[in-house]
């Protein structure tokens, strides 16, 4: 039998208010059976300084209540005062692990335990091995894998795999702000429009059919990933951690059912339907892990995975 599988609540993507994003951690702490929580703005810089205030109380918080602590990095890097941040993350032993979602920050924890994030492009075992000798004991896979590169990759024994169960996909960074171009403002003057928004403003194509989402400078997928019915074969595939991301639903309700499948005390169909009934309007996908186009819900298939 594989070990236990440990559950990962990843750092909240969207821009949130103070009060809410502090509520939702202190909740997590005290109700919600996961094992580790991640901490930290990785989309918007501009975002931080909002949250600096209470992110000392939600990691008090969350280590009194056993869990984990990873601190979070931003995903992508552009100006001098988001270098200092990432030299202010790395460079001091806080005692917690730094996640690294931008390779600025892998190479700044070089020698050093450290995460890296599922925003940093680890898509062969030549990749998984350099980042093991820099110091990375565990690595969040991007979400667009199949099963077989996943098994590839833990079958190395080079570092800790997690990869994400459930939530939007994180797609991609950029420059350039499109919640502003949205409202046809600038980045800069941007007035945090993307706090309108709270699990991503929904974006369809030209005929009207739902496509991706986006999160200021952020292209996430439509779709709401769900792994429960391949949490069992990942995890006799070699995956130790299954990270939830963060939305605005009943958060304690999504870990209680991803925990009971991998405790298995509910089957994955069982929980499957109980997660539906819980979103009533999700759509959700899991065909990127089935080698398939990412917006596909397959069903009752086993992976074929070259050995």
């Amino acid at each position: 039998m594989s070990a236990a599988a440990k559950l990962t609540l990843g750092p909240v993507l969207f821009n949130w208010s103070p009060e809410r994003w502090r509520d939702f951690y202190l909740r997590m702490a005290d109700e919600a059976p996961v094992d580790v929580v991640h901490v930290g703005e990785v989309v918007c810089s501009k975002r931080q300084p909002f949250f600096d205030k209470v992110v000392p109380e939600v990691v008090e918080r969350l280590t009194a209540a056993g869990k984990q602590v990873v601190l979070s990095s931003l995903a992508l890097v552009m100006t001098e005062r988001e270098r200092d941040g990432i030299r202010g993350l790395t460079g001091e032993e806080s005692g917690f692990l730094v996640e690294a979602n931008d390779y600025s920050a892998a190479a700044a924890m070089k020698g050093r335990p450290h995460v890296v994030g599922p925003l940093v492009n680890v898509y062969n075992e030549g990749t998984l091995a350099y980042l093991a000798r820099n110091g990375a004991v565990r690595v969040c896979l991007p979400p667009e894998l199949s099963a077989a590169t996943i098994g590839c990759l833990a079958g190395q024994g080079l570092t800790e795999i997690e990869v994400q169960a459930f939530g939007r996909l994180p797609l991609a960074i950029s420059a350039r702000c499109y919640h502003a171009r949205s409202r046809n403002l600038h980045k800069d003057g941007c007035q945090y429009v993307c706090g309108e928004d709270p699990d991503g403003m929904v974006v369809d194509t030209m005929d009207g059919t739902p496509f991706l989402a986006v999160n200021g400078t952020q292209t996430m997928s439509y779709h709401y990933l769900n792994l429960l019915g391949e949490l069992t074969a990942l995890r006799d595939l070699g995956v130790g951690h299954f990270r939830l991301s963060p939305h605005g639903c009943d958060m304690v309700a999504v870990a209680r059912l991803f925990r009971a499948v991998l405790d298995g005390e509910r089957s994955a169909e069982e929980a499957g339907t109980a997660l539906e009934d819980l979103l009533p309007e999700v759509e959700f996908a899991n065909g990127y892990v089935h080698g398939r186009e990412g917006h596909r819900m397959v069903y009752g298939e086993s992976f074929r995975v070259i050995g």
